[in-house]
């Protein structure tokens, strides 16, 4: 064990699981503690090294639960399958710093969260845009400073959103969560880049125009754009929920910032080096009628040089899934994997695309199932489809 402070839960347990962090609730300590397992949870705020978690893992562990800033790469991995684990979980559902390939190469099952995120990370992408078309920091800035000195026709003047077009980069979950909430409940029209086509999404548009042209109201409508330089002039705003991997990587740079409108609305609450920092930088500075607002980060925690001082920036640090609900949840779906893969239970779901958290959710006993195992096929786990 390392110097670190760890604090113990359920010390007799037969079976060993790390934890790189204090989690939220106290449903998932229960869901380990009933498979028999002694954890050890690390105490403090910073993130712990590489080789702070060997030392914590040691050379006898069944399984960790780990955060999405740690990098678990073949050296960390294999120190964890060399001690004995049988599963990696990752306390997110993103799992960019996992090597999973690695993982499947050592026989070691990844975990994740899904499908508990989706609400809270496309409120959170909402309460950006908004606060950006309204300037609401610049606001809020300018309220503590005192220099607020009475109401100005022409004070901090925004954009009205209402019936414009909203863009979405990526229409998975999340992306689609946070389309219908901008067309329902600001009737915009939505314009969309995958590579898949979302025929759920463009149902869903649909019958919420017909409900509107019901009304005797103007319609709303749904495209799908299929490359990005012709998507991106088309939008108010634009909004990135894909996934991060090589052929994403600065997905928007400065020739990709430069084809979008001169007052457009850059929105990014999924994976910080989706974006150039560096040329969105220079591109905030030259065109300061352009607005972005951020919740993750190129080289998270750290900021480009420069983003934190431009006003037409709004900063948040990466709370898209902070809700108490969310995070607690979060929690228990990471110990769930833990648990039913130390029972040696099946995989709920385990074809990339159908993983489902809502049997697992509520205050039903959970499926003796492990809900969510990124690399199950690739493993051979058995699987069930109903509880």
């Amino acid at each position: 064990m390392s110097e670190r402070n760890w604090r113990v839960v359920n010390p007799n347990g037969l079976r060993r699981v790390i934890v790189t962090k204090e989690l939220p609730g106290d449903r998932w300590l229960q869901l380990l503690i009933d498979a028999d397992c002694r954890i050890e949870i690390a105490q403090g705020e910073d993130t712990l090294g590489v080789d702070e978690i060997k030392a914590a893992i040691g050379d006898r562990c069944d399984a960790a639960i780990g955060q999405l800033t740690e990098p678990w790469q073949e050296p960390l991995l294999s120190h964890l399958a060399g001690a004995g684990a049988k599963l990696y979980s990752q306390y997110a559902v993103g799992f960019n710093n996992v090597d999973i390939a690695a993982a499947t190469r050592l026989g070691l099952p990844v975990g994740n969260t899904p499908g508990v995120l989706t609400e809270a990370t496309a409120e959170c992408a909402v309460a950006l845009t908004f606060a950006a078309a309204r300037r609401i920091a610049e606001g809020e800035r300018m309220m503590r400073a005192r220099a607020f000195h009475g109401w100005l026709p022409t004070m901090l003047l925004g954009r009205l959103l209402y019936r414009q077009t909203v863009g979405i980069v990526g229409a998975g979950r999340i992306g689609s969560a946070y389309a219908q909430m901008m067309v329902e409940g600001h009737k915009m029209n939505l314009v969309y880049f995958d590579v898949r086509r979302n025929e759920e999404l463009e149902q869903y548009v649909a019958d919420y125009s017909h409900f509107l042209t019901g009304r005797g109201e103007d319609p709303v409508t749904c495209r799908r754009v299929e490359s990005l330089e012709e998507f991106l002039p088309l939008c108010d705003v634009v909004s990135l929920h894909t996934v991060l991997d090589d052929s994403t990587r600065h997905m928007i740079g400065a020739s990709q910032l430069a084809l979008m409108q001169e007052d457009a609305i850059l929105v990014n609450s999924s994976r910080g080096p989706l974006i150039d920092e560096a040329a969105l930088v220079e591109h905030c500075r030259l065109h300061p009628g352009f607005s972005a607002a951020l919740d993750v980060y190129e080289n998270e925690p750290a900021m480009a040089p420069g983003l934190a001082d431009l006003d037409n920036v709004t900063i948040i640090p990466h709370l898209g899934s902070a809700t108490a609900w969310t995070r607690q949840w979060m929690a228990i779906l990471a110990a769930a994997n833990v648990a039913a893969v130390l029972q040696d239970y099946p995989v709920w779901h385990p074809i990339t695309g159908l993983e489902d958290a809502e049997p697992f959710i509520g205050d039903d006993p959970l499926p003796h199932a492990a809900p969510s195992i990124v690399n199950a096929v690739d493993l051979g786990l058995p699987h069930i489809t109903s509880h």
